[in-house]
């Protein structure tokens, strides 16, 4: 049972992630992620669960180096990766890239390839296995590539010569070995042979595979996946799909369209059309926006579908006897499954609350199968009717289900100036009363189109609560689950609706009789830390604030960022447009903060650079405000590592507690 007033206890909470279901439908199997016996990492294992819901989940796998990515074959074997070693590798051939292995039906687990580059996407159908793995540029997979890798490595020679943008993603450097999409029979593959029965089916090129867009024909011989395309210097890429056949040659454009990128393709049982998302590109006027479309292989028609609904498609899985499409949306606070009937066109809402992910359909059609999670609940395995609308599911036993928590969750909601209705999730912490009304801190979701509509390991809203916080969770102007017209309030405007949003929010809660409107704070990552910076200078309402990777400067930001044409489509280029900029831009407002201020950044976020955070300090520094800096060397855009997370916390609370709870500030036993 998880104590979350022990965050050893909540730690040690096991995670789930990642669905496969066997090819008869009788087994199905998910990612169980739980603290390395140190403490210091999360070791990924594989588990099987009873579709049926009858018998308790069988751990299926044990390595230090942790298991992931399920995905059955066709004789209901088990693929998944790894970078454990292989116990029959001789004397210096063990690496430490992910490797494919094979679970069979009976026996232990072997390794099957280990290229030089690793395996990163995984896809098997009929008697193919697909897999990316990145290679350097003007090399063949296999010896070539490693020969060069460790002739890199013998010189010591680490740069990466670009020719082409972007160069980096999240938290990794992109090159100078860039992801390539390979195939083979999957029963001729074993280490000894694998090099020869392997085909290349992407080009040799720098970063224009999308290696987490990869599709597969129901009998194995075809695959799509996506392209990024140059555009302009300006603009950037848009991504198009591609088809070739497993078995190699020349791939063929079915999806290209200016002012759109497509993606998350998924074909019809029959192979003759794909599924897929069709994403228009954003400009300084239009938000992005999504729909699904289906493209037909043979005449190349793309033919919108469902496209009257107001929320933004994502993952479409079609049904195996091609009847309808099901797929995510975020709505009201939620991410539920809908179903597309494609003789009819009509979409239904399947399930009533929570969030769902990684949705596999019986061989039947029948059922549905996803991991389910929701603000108050981690993610656990469900079963549920392919048809029948706003169902609750069933869950299956596996591991992670929490039994209790400390507090309740309730809704609020307000409208604003323009009409809008403003929703938010309330954390109540027990005890919360007239009689005891509990401190309030206002948490800004990340994105910005997004929402909070599921739960979070890293923003837990519940560790909160049992040290008797109540915790605010607002979508406020630019979330999803809204409407288009939503999103488009807060385009290009974050300081302007979204701020004001906020605050409505905020002044509701504060009027409740079991919250204490005298002690309050704000908190917020990536563009919540944004929203935290632009409070800081424009009220001073709190008594804290709380910014983790943080947009502070956003000219600078502007150039800084991994994807720096895709944020200039809404802001627009500093140097030629510079209105947005300074309308936007918190750093041009410092002079205004009072409020006491906790930044907090990672070392090695390329979406958020580091130097927002380090730039944000030195200027609350030297502006008089009373700030502390809480710096990750080695972290990125989360804090993810154990015991990171651990100190994260720790800050945070003893922060907190001093300007919101009026204790005597306690440094973090480990800083």
């Amino acid at each position: 049972m998880t104590d979350f007033a022990s965050f050893e206890s909540y730690n040690a909470t096991p995670r789930l992630a990642s669905l496969a279901l066997s090819p008869d439908g009788t087994r199905l199997v998910t990612v169980v992620s739980s603290l390395a016996p140190d403490g210091k990492t999360w070791q990924g294992a594989l588990w099987e669960v009873d579709p049926t819901g009858e018998r308790e989940a069988v751990r299926l796998t044990r390595s230090a180096k942790g298991d992931s990515s399920p995905v059955f074959a066709q004789d209901g074997s088990l693929l998944f990766l790894s970078a454990r070693p292989d116990p029959l590798a001789k004397p210096g051939e063990a690496k430490d890239q992910k490797a494919l292995w094979r679970l069979p039906v009976h026996g232990e687990a072997g390794e099957v390839l280990r290229p030089g580059g690793g395996v990163g996407q995984l896809r098997t159908a009929g008697e193919t296995v697909a897999f990316t793995s990145s290679a350097y540029r003007f090399t063949d997979f296999g010896d070539e590539d490693d020969a060069k890798r460790k002739a890199r490595e013998d010189a010591g020679v680490t740069a990466i010569l670009h020719e082409s943008y972007p160069i980096r993603y999240w938290d990794a450097d992109l090159g100078p070995a860039y992801p390539r999409l390979f195939a083979a029979p999957l029963a001729d593959i074993t280490p000894e042979t694998a090099e020869g029965k392997i085909v290349a089916l992407s080009e040799d090129s720098e970063s224009r595979l999308n290696d987490e867009d990869v599709a597969l024909s129901p009998d194995g011989k075809w695959a799509v996946h996506g392209h990024a395309v140059d555009v302009s210097a300006s603009y950037g890429r848009r991504t198009e799909l591609r088809l070739v056949a497993t078995t190699g040659g020349t791939s063929r454009v079915i999806a290209s369209e200016d002012g759109f990128s497509f993606f998350d393709a998924a074909f019809t049982p029959d192979s003759t059309a794909v599924i897929a998302i069709r994403f228009r590109e954003s400009t300084t006027d239009s938000p992005y926006r999504r729909d699904l479309v289906r493209i037909d292989l043979a005449s190349g028609s793309i033919t919108p579908l469902a496209p009257d609904f107001q929320e933004e498609p994502d993952h479409p899985v079609v049904s195996p006897d091609g009847s309808a499409v099901f797929f995510a949306a975020s709505h009201l606070g939620h991410q539920p499954i809908w179903r597309l009937d494609l003789a009819t066109g009509e979409v239904t809402k399947l399930t009533l609350s929570g969030y769902y992910s990684d949705l596999v359909v019986s061989p039947d059609s029948k059922t549905l199968y996803a991991l389910r999670n929701s603000v108050d609940h981690p993610p656990q395995p469900v079963r549920f009717a392919a048809t029948g609308a706003d169902q609750d599911p069933e869950r299956l036993r596996a591991p992670g289900a929490i039994a209790t928590l400390p507090g309740t969750l309730t809704e609020i909601s307000t409208v604003v100036a323009d009409g809008r209705t403003v929703r938010s999730w309330l954390v109540l912490p027990e005890g919360a009363s007239a009689d005891s009304p509990a401190p309030l801190v206002l948490w800004v979701h990340g994105g910005p189109v997004m929402s909070w509509n599921g739960w979070t390991w890293r923003w837990n809203p519940w560790l909160m609560a049992a040290r008797g916080y109540a915790i605010l969770l607002p979508d406020p102007a630019l979330s999803t689950g809204y409407g288009p017209d939503f999103i488009k309030a807060g385009w290009g405007r974050w300081g302007a609706e979204p701020y004001t949003d906020l605050m409505a929010i905020t002044d509701v809660a504060v009027e409740r009789a079991d919250i204490d409107a005298s002690r309050t704070a704000a908190m917020g990552g990536s563009f919540g830390g944004y929203m935290a910076n632009w409070i800081a200078t424009q009220t001073d309402r709190f008594r804290a604030i709380v910014t983790h990777a943080s947009l502070w400067h956003l000219d600078a930001f502007s150039g800084g960022t991994d994807s720096s044409y895709f944020w200039m489509r809404e802001m627009g280029d500093p140097l030629t447009q510079p209105e947005r900029i300074l309308a936007n831009s918190p750093h041009l407002r410092v002079a205004d903060i009072k409020t006491p201020m906790l930044v907090i950044h990672g070392d090695k976020d390329y979406r958020v650079p580091i130097g927002e955070g380090h730039r944000l300090y030195f200027d609350l520094v030297r502006h008089g405000v009373n700030a502390k800096y809480l710096y990750y060397p080695t972290e990125n855009h989360w804090i993810l590592t154990p015991g990171n997370s651990r100190v994260w916390y720790e800050t945070v609370w003893a922060f907190l507690a001093e300007h919101v709870l009026d204790q005597d500030w306690e440094r973090p036993e480990l800083l």
